[in-house]
């Protein structure tokens, strides 16, 4: 229930985003800089929905979950909010929302600074490496990357991360190994903070650091993307896109490094594409219809890669799907949207009954391909799809988990978003700070997120050629069985994430 309509002042809002955005973040209220651009703190998704339903209940009334990102820093979107409680009145059936905004023309997205070209034409792929860049470090995906590369080659790992100095740096590595299960002391000295920022120019790095980096790297596996379903394009592109130009620019001074870009299979979301098989090596000319600005993101970011690799710059182009858990351990990121939807229908008691199919791949399938693949001379210059090679129905999941114990139903789709809108009251269910995110229209289709991933709406990416220049290594992907949604519910029990005592509970 939100809270009786009354009017606050822009100072009132202030101070209670202030708070409420600082517990979210875990700092203090007097560390946010009120006119600093919201996006720059790396809130999530789930937290981004969090503080959008907060926000509702406190001032009375709707709020679309793009108004957080349109309005560019806390003083702006507290003024924004306190204009919109005074006109509104007693009346709190209204959404605050935004005049459209225009449609980008992502084509004309794809401008690559004419100075980043390689500085040498010649270039042999060399597996003795000494020196190695990974970015995304402090994610999922790149704690997984570092020790695979810290397994497979000798080289020291030098990460880009955010911290205000070196030793906060490498405790930000350690923390997120740790909590992966991954840290292993005897490896410590090759993980080498490198402090900067994706967002900023020479990736915050001293222009001295910047070039000694180019000039003594072997190799750039570049995996970081500030991944939030919504941001528009432009909150994401100064990391995502700018970023990527950034990274290329270190490929490609004073001595040619091979750069490993890990791109999504999200660059084929354009209607174009739908019920359509695509190959590694096709094209992906169109972008209309993309309306995630991640995923707009992603499209433009990639172009730039393929840019880089016709003036010469060796490139090879990694384009995972949904990354599940590992499958031995089933260690997996519990903030990844799909747990926390997963969870929200267990408390509920129900699914959504979609055509949906599962093609998520594990993050050891994910990581091991990558490595294995960064080290063949014929890798170069191509595209690998980490798509699960056998994707199973939507509802196959439901079966496991029913056999598992925990009890559900699954019920139509329209059903289940009355049920959201109507019955979910409970704050501890993940789907209420998500209901937001999950109701909002995102295009002129009026399309929510659910109805992006319907079966009928995805295209049918093929990874025939990945397969094939797997098979001559010991890398294949786990089946989505019993056995591997086992692992997973066994470790999302273990860690808490699941609460058996919850699974029975209707919210």
């Amino acid at each position: 229930m939100m809270a009786s309509k009354q009017s606050y002042t822009a100072a009132e809002i202030q101070a209670w985003l202030l708070s409420n955005l600082a517990e979210a973040l875990k700092i203090k209220p007097d560390e946010i800089d009120v006119q600093a651009s919201l996006d720059s703190y790396g809130l999530d998704s789930a937290k981004a929905m969090s503080l959008i339903t907060k926000t509702e209940k406190m001032l009375g009334f709707e709020v679309s979950p793009t108004l957080l990102w349109h309005y560019p820093n806390v003083e702006a979107l507290s003024q924004r909010l306190a204009e919109e409680s005074e006109d509104l009145g007693s009346d709190s059936g209204t959404t605050v929302s935004l005049i459209k905004t225009p449609t980008l023309n992502l084509s004309a997205e794809v401008v690559l600074d004419p100075a980043i070209r390689p500085a040498s034409k010649s270039f042999k792929l060399t597996n003795n490496l000494d020196n190695v860049f990974v970015t995304g470090g402090t994610g999922f995906l790149g704690a997984f990357l570092i020790q695979e590369l810290l397994h497979k080659t000798d080289a020291d790992i030098y990460c880009l991360v955010r911290a205000a100095n070196q030793e906060e740096g490498k405790q930000k590595l350690k923390k997120n190994l740790q909590q992966y299960f991954l840290w292993e002391e005897e490896y410590s000295p090759r993980i080498i903070p490198v402090v900067g920022d994706l967002s900023k120019p020479l990736l915050g790095i001293s222009t001295q650091g910047f070039e000694m980096l180019a000039a003594n790297l072997d190799a750039i596996y570049h995996s970081a993307a500030m991944l939030n379903y919504v941001y528009p394009y432009s909150a994401l592109k100064t990391a995502n896109v700018l970023g990527t130009q950034e990274v290329l620019r270190l490929a490609s001074e004073y001595k040619v490094k091979p750069i490993h870009y890990v791109s999504s299979v999200a660059i084929f979301e354009s209607p174009a594409y739908a019920g359509k098989v695509v190959k590694e090596q096709d094209s992906f000319d169109h972008w209309e219809g993309i309306f995630l600005g991640y995923s707009q993101t992603k499209w433009v970011a990639e172009k730039l890669v393929k840019v880089a690799r016709d003036r010469g710059v060796p490139v090879t182009i990694y384009r995972p799907p949904l990354i599940s858990g590992h499958s031995q351990t089933g260690v997996c990121n519990t903030d990844d949207f799909i747990n926390l939807m997963v969870k929200g229908c267990l408390q509920m008691g129900c699914f959504p009954d979609v055509d949906y199919m599962l093609d998520m791949s594990p993050v050891d399938y994910v990581t091991k391909a990558i490595v294995y693949l960064s080290r063949q001379q014929e890798s170069i210059g191509k595209a690998f799809h980490l798509q699960h090679p056998q994707p199973v129905p939507f509802k196959n999941l439901i079966d496991w988990m029913r056999s598992f114990g925990f009890p559900m139903e699954l019920i139509p789709y329209d059903k289940w978003q009355a049920h959201l809108v109507n019955n979910l009251s409970s704050v501890d269910n993940p789907l209420y700070t998500l209901r937001p995110f999950l109701l909002e229209r995102w295009s002129e289709e009026q399309l929510t997120i659910p109805d992006l991933y319907l079966q009928a709406r995805r295209p049918i990416i093929s990874c025939q050629e990945t397969l094939d220049a797997l098979a001559g290594s010991s890398i294949v992907c786990s089946p989505l069985d019993s056995q591997l949604f086992m692992t997973y519910s066994s470790y999302l029990i273990q860690s808490g994430f699941l609460k058996s005592e919850e699974l029975g509970v209707r919210s």
